[in-house]
């Protein structure tokens, strides 16, 4: 079984910073893009940013130039940065990953989400 965990969300004020973290842990046998996704309240999940097993990040045009994705050698841990955050910003963020376990089948998991609210 493989799973994954995200940490680092609470309570900031506009233009403040967090940093978001995502660990997969578990047997896997491979994994491939990792990503974070949010959703607030009546909205659908939507695609923040992206990075590939080789370190090439893609976002979201509402926090590009505000968000950094990374991830760490082992590539089973990926960071998101926020900075400048917004009131819109305000979600459940959720971690994303391209992963295969025992049967080697590569599978979308994610994690259970971290809640992320930017006052005014």
């Amino acid at each position: 079984q493989v799973q994954l965990v995200e940490s680092g969300g609470g309570l900031v004020q506009a233009g403040g910073s967090l940093r978001l973290s995502c660990a997969a842990s578990g047997v896997i046998f491979s994994i491939a893009n990792m990503g974070w996704y949010r959703q607030a309240p009546g909205n659908q999940r939507e695609l923040v940013a992206t990075i590939s097993s080789r370190g090439r990040a893609t976002y979201a045009d509402s926090v590009k130039g505000r968000f950094t994705i990374s991830r760490d050698n082992a590539k089973t841990t990926v960071y998101l940065q926020m900075n400048s955050l917004k009131p819109e910003d305000t979600a459940v963020y959720y971690c994303n990953a391209n992963m295969s376990t025992t049967d080697w089948i590569m599978r979308d998991y994610w994690g259970q989400g971290t809640q992320v609210t930017v006052s005014s």
